[in-house]
């Protein structure tokens, strides 16, 4: 009888049924409710925007790979995915070319330059956000709502102005594409939810630390509009739901994922309250991305039986 326990194969030995394809179109799906208001809120041009960064990173993926000669992998939908996260994250006044520009940034040099899905250090629709905010700070910066150019409801917070909380549960603010509606992002996470994509450790403690650091530092006490206003504001809620539970830039032991999101809350009101910009979601889940290592290391659970030492 041949004996398996002399057989070794690679990591992960323990396997879940559900395969990347479904997770990768689970989140596709659940992101469909932010991705509809937004094309209502903001018009044809924010479809336009949609379509021309998801078929830039499918396509990204697919020549990089053709290139490389390896396995084409889009039929995954993770490009699809880290295009759409991205497009989320752009304002609709944004030229074409940069969106573009974005998406090959974030699949080739993000993803594939890292060895492709599973071994990328930051997720890439984020990283493909931070570069072009880097590079093209005025129209990543430059939002409009009904035509008008004027400051987010986060950046009216930031200087002491009065916000329509309500107008940001429903989304009738400027910002990106996917940010300003709470309730479709919302709608998005119960799906997510439901169907065990993820879970509420990384989102949950994310939220409740960002709202004990505002709370202690942000100069409002526990003022309930300011703090929903800062939950509600800027793509916190999108961050939270769809990019921290990332899982290749996320924990996987189950304290380490509570550590991370107390990390991302403290970065998050660090970079909001003490910095010169009125966001930090993005940057904070980067650098909480290139902390995983570290995170994981900490937390590894002890090997079952094992004694101490004599």
């Amino acid at each position: 009888m041949d004996n398996k326990l002399n057989k070794v194969s690679a990591s992960p030995h323990v396997r879940d049924k559900a395969s990347t394809s479904f997770i990768m179109l689970m989140v596709f799906v659940a992101l469909m409710p932010a991705t509809i208001f937004g094309i209502y809120n903001f018009g044809l041009r924010a479809l336009l925007i949609v379509v021309v960064t998801v078929a830039t990173c499918v396509i990204s993926e697919y020549v990089f790979e053709k290139i490389t000669k390896r396995k084409i992998t889009i039929g995954d939908y993770s490009a699809a995915v880290t295009g759409l996260l991205l497009a989320l994250n752009l304002p609709v006044t944004i030229p074409v070319w940069m969106a573009i520009l974005g998406g090959i940034f974030a699949i080739v040099v993000v993803k594939q330059l890292f060895g492709g899905l599973g071994q990328n250090f930051m997720n890439p629709a984020l990283g493909g956000r931070c570069f072009l905010l880097l590079s093209f700070t005025s129209a990543m910066t430059n939002f409009t709502y009904d035509g008008i150019s004027g400051a987010t409801p986060l950046a009216m917070l930031k200087a002491g102005e009065k916000v329509n909380v309500m107008n940001m549960l429903i989304g009738k603010t400027a910002g990106t594409i996917g940010e300003t509606s709470v309730i479709a992002i919302l709608i998005g996470a119960i799906i997510l939810l439901a169907f065990g994509i993820i879970d509420l450790r990384i989102p949950g403690t994310y939220l409740l630390t960002f709202v004990v650091f505002i709370t202690l530092f942000g100069g409002h006490g526990f003022d309930t509009t300011y703090i929903i206003g800062e939950l509600c504001g800027g793509g916190l809620m999108l961050g939270a739901w769809f990019m921290a539970t990332d899982y290749v830039t996320s924990p996987i032991t189950k304290n380490g994922q509570i550590v991370f999101g107390i990390c991302l809350g403290i970065l998050t009101g660090l970079f909001r309250v003490f910095g010169s910009s009125a966001e930090g979601v993005s940057y904070a889940i980067i650098f909480c991305n290139l902390l995983v290592p570290i995170i994981e290391r900490a937390t590894v659970p002890k090997a079952f039986g094992r004694g101490k030492k004599a």
